[in-house]
């Protein structure tokens, strides 16, 4: 079945890919960000019909005309995808208050934003499927130079969680789903605040660190969670037991690393 599926952070990574991706199998795709020349390339790459919405996330109007875009567009929303984000590559004694604005703007309100535009038109119409894309660091601190990118992903996943147990009693058409990428080959690090002092540093993630996937893999498993909704995902198996021996036992899995 077709659906229309909005997707944030769509220019690049693991939005365009899940872009190319969803376009493959006919569905209706409306996608935004900041970047207007690539954003428009990755919609013509997608689907002839895809429609490319110039959208800056961080400002709640536009977040708002984004959807309405839509609507008048497709006449209806199935799934919005809340990927934008952006990166630090700064240590928590390092950060400066317009760092840690920086991430929880880009990371977390402008998710916030979405999740508020878009959810009153799922209680409308009894369905939906909203899909916040965070990390895995924000669950474990294998990289500690990501601080305020980890402590904002970390927030990003308890107001997911929370309006999900809030939409369930009333709204069981709605799905609500967190998704949590590991390190993934993008331009993401890259363009991180701070990522020239980063380059420096000696840290290194730990072996134990489940391997960097691509993003077309991690867009293979939002587009299965798409078709299969559920909770929460992580896109690498290998996070599982990660996450596991962290929360059982915090001081043992940081003396290894």
């Amino acid at each position: 079945m077709q659906k229309v599926i909005v997707i944030t952070g769509a220019s690049g990574g693991i939005g365009a890919a899940l872009a190319r991706e969803l376009g493959k199998t006919g569905h209706r795709l409306v996608l935004a960000a900041r970047r207007r020349e690539e954003l428009e390339r990755v919609a013509r790459e997608a689907a002839e019909d895809a429609l490319a919405v110039p959208t800056d996330v961080t400002r709640r109007e536009e977040v708002e005309r984004l959807r309405d875009r839509a609507l008048e567009a497709c006449e209806r929303i199935d799934v919005w995808v809340n990927n934008a984000g952006r990166g630090i590559s700064k240590r928590v004694l390092e950060l400066t208050d317009a760092d840690f604005d920086e991430m929880m703007t880009v990371n977390v309100k402008s998710a916030l934003y979405g999740m508020q535009a878009v959810v009153p038109h799922f209680q409308q119409r009894g369905s939906g499927h909203l899909i916040n894309v965070s990390s895995f660091l924000g669950r474990v601190p294998l990289v500690p130079i990501r601080s305020a990118y980890n402590a904002a992903k970390a927030a990003l996943n308890a107001l997911t969680a929370n309006l999900r147990v809030d939409l369930k009693a009333e709204h069981p058409g709605i799905h609500v789903s967190l998704v949590l990428p590991g390190i993934v080959t993008t331009e993401f690090a890259r363009n991180a605040l701070g990522a020239a002092t980063a380059a420096g540093s000696s840290y290194r993630p730990p072996a134990s660190a489940a391997s960097p996937q691509s993003a077309e893999e991690v867009a293979a498993v939002i587009a299965r969670l798409i078709e299969h909704p559920q909770p929460e995902v992580f896109t690498n198996p290998a996070q599982i037991p990660i996450a596991r021996q962290y929360y059982e036992d915090i001081a043992a899995f940081e003396e290894q690393t």
